[in-house]
């Protein structure tokens, strides 16, 4: 109870104290009732004051409902299943009706405001000011008002308001408001970091590099704040469901208080036994109120979301949770994805050059580039790169660079450049991605370059396959070989290699067909790293961006994005998604089947409002609670 007590805000503790109050009242009412002859409208006055003290909010509710024409919800039907209590004389039952329904009225506030809480700790990441360096001295201001370029301060305890280059310093940064992860990141000077991460140690001097409504922790908290708008199909549903089941049900009601007595007195020529009917059709209302249903089914994907969130998994919306539950092909992108994009040379072949004049021509040549490969090219030169040496340079997509370099042509790129500009190439038995360069129309040479599977991805391999996953397949531009080597390594089912960024839509969209084929509701996930791979994460039934700390690519793209590079985190996105179905399924299986039954019960006079107030906010209860496990998935 103490714990309770301190999780509820201002209002929860008054409705709280409201409740109790009322509940000692209506205790002392039925006392009074049973050892006193008290009168029935002195009874009616007491029993009054209870029922008031808590039901006065949804009395009024249900009345300016009413003249707004918006009839038909919870309020109305606990208003006239009350109030038709007192007018047939039972007091007891009207004020239980109210009570409890107040009861399960503040356990769904207080359910959703733990989810909200569990999703505020993410919005933590949100920066209140940044410091700025003027005349030697420290000036906090807002961070969206600072322009890209700007060179700001981050004093050890305090939150990277923007991302940006380190300039000066070095420390390291907590991460895990944004991965879920504790372990922290070492950071010095011409590292990259994001805003919302905290600065543990070491002052640092940071060029920001993206405006404050385009850097990471805007875009993660517009994510997250928007993801209840995209709701799932078990959500339209319930809403559909709710706007005829209603009306159907009061109609029922209607007819129940009406029909039955009508006939006994005219074609029976019995006592009709109105008081009895209409009894039974109160009753019958109360039991009907779809409000477990309603109430529990948001709050469960609201707080699945909220979880997963906690843990570095960004979810956009319930629509996504749904889809990622039904998933049972999981496509991979192989760099950046399965490896960790750390490319190194680590072989020449059939130089016809001094490897180190090799080695500069074609870091030359790569000088514009941002590839992984690219990059690890230049660092292999190791020397100065004069980009005014380079000239008439072209990047011929899925093949490599053509350009000149002191005026010698140079071309480096894979064997179909190799091909297309009619130079043979030597072949290569290496492991690895094979990097041919040509030098003046004649072939060169070739380096190596291999790179190096991240941690835990077998044992992510194995788990899926352990959730019903039944194929696992790669899509890599890179080479037969290397594409074989790292598939056979992990335990891939498929691999496909050599493909360029449109023949990986075009083989997604083929194992959709073939998915959608055989009928049924399974779903294809694409898992990319969220900047090359934007065409293929759209087109997938859900995009799952891996890397996406600080990738623009990622969160546009992606359906789900993944907040650290841990392959781990795909079967545990699955495994919350499934978790949150199942609660969703067994509510509302749950609720229907209860209350299918006690209106049968209700309706032949069987268990009367006690049985109906079971049936309303006894399945409400214990639906939000079930609901609330959505919220714990670190054992997930």
């Amino acid at each position: 109870m103490k714990k309770l007590w301190q999780q509820m805000e201002g209002e929860q503790r008054g409705a709280f104290l409201r409740i109790v109050i009322a509940a000692v009242l209506y205790v002392v009412a039925i006392v009074l009732e049973h050892t006193t002859g008290l009168g029935r409208w002195w009874m009616l006055a007491i029993f009054a004051v209870p029922y008031l003290l808590v039901g006065y909010e949804t009395l009024g509710e249900a009345a300016e409902k009413i003249i707004h024409r918006e009839l038909l919800d919870e309020d109305f039907l606990m208003a006239v299943a009350s109030l038709g209590a007192f007018a047939v004389g039972e007091y007891p039952e009207a004020v239980a009706v109210m009570l409890l329904f107040q009861i399960g009225e503040l356990f769904e506030d207080v359910a959703v405001d733990r989810s909200r809480r569990n999703i505020a700790e993410l919005m933590d990441i949100r920066p209140d000011y940044a410091n700025v360096e003027e005349n030697g001295n420290l000036t906090q201001v807002a961070p969206d008002t600072l322009p890209v370029g700007s060179v700001i301060v981050v004093r050890p305890g305090e939150k990277v308001p923007l991302d940006g280059v380190v300039l000066e310093g070095t420390s390291t940064l907590d991460t895990s408001a944004l991965t879920g992860e504790s372990l922290p990141r070492d950071i010095s000077v011409g590292d990259e970091v994001i805003s919302g991460c905290v600065n543990q140690n070491g002052l640092l001097k940071v060029r920001t590099t993206k405006t404050f409504g385009d850097s990471t922790a805007a875009k993660i908290l517009d994510l997250v704040e928007n993801a209840s708008s995209r709701k799932s199909k078990s959500e339209h549903f319930i809403t559909k469901f709710a706007k005829y089941y209603t009306p159907i049900v009061v109609g029922a009601a209607v007819l129940l208080a009406v029909l039955p007595p009508i006939l006994r007195m005219t074609a029976l020529g019995t006592d009709p036994n109105w008081t009895d009917w209409i009894h039974r059709a109160l009753a019958f209302l109360v039991i009907s109120c779809p409000c477990a249903i309603v109430i529990s089914v948001p709050l469960s994907f609201f707080g699945g979301i909220g979880g997963a969130s906690g843990q570095g998994i960004l979810i956009k919306g319930s629509n996504y949770l749904e889809t990622l539950s039904e998933v049972r092909e999981v496509v991979f992108d192989k760099t950046g994805t399965i490896t960790k994009g750390n490319f190194e040379v680590t072989g020449v072949h059939h130089c016809s050059m001094e490897s180190e004049r090799l080695f500069e021509l074609a870091a030359h040549a790569e000088s514009a580039s941002t590839h992984p490969i690219a990059e690890s090219i230049r660092r292999a030169h190791g020397g100065p790169i004069d980009q005014s040496r380079v000239t008439e340079l072209m990047e011929r997509s899925g093949e490599g660079i053509v350009c000149r370099v002191d005026n010698i042509p140079v071309a480096v790129g894979n064997y179909k450049l190799m091909d297309s500009l009619g130079i043979p190439a030597q072949e290569c038995t290496s492991i690895g991605t094979i990097v041919h360069v040509a030098v003046d129309g004649t072939y060169a040479g070739h380096m190596v370059i291999s790179d190096e599977l991240k941690p835990h991805t077998k044992e992510a391999l194995v788990e899926l396959k352990a959730l019903g996953i039944r194929k696992t397949i790669m899509l890599t531009g890179d080479n037969e070989a290397v594409a074989s080597s790292v598939a056979e390594e992990i335990g891939l089912d498929e691999t496909y290699a050599s493909l360029l960024p449109a023949d990986k839509v075009r083989h997604v969209e083929t194992l959709l067909e073939e998915i959608n084929s055989a009928g049924g509701k399974d779903r294809l996930a694409f898992v990319g790293d969220g900047i090359n791979d934007a065409p293929v994460l759209s087109r997938a039934d859900i995009g799952i961006a891996m890397g996406g700390l600080g990738s623009d690519a990622a969160i546009e793209a992606a359906d789900v994005v993944l907040m650290d590079d841990d392959p781990l985190k795909i079967p545990k996105a699955i495994r919350i998604a499934k978790k949150c179905l199942t609660i969703v399924k067994t509510n509302i299986a749950f609720a229907l089947t209860v209350k299918a039954i006690c209106l049968v019960l209700g309706a032949l006079g069987i268990g009367g409002m006690w049985l109906a107030i079971f049936a309303d906010v006894g399945v409400l209860i214990l639906c939000i609670l079930n609901a609330m496990r959505c919220l714990m998935v670190q054992k997930v």
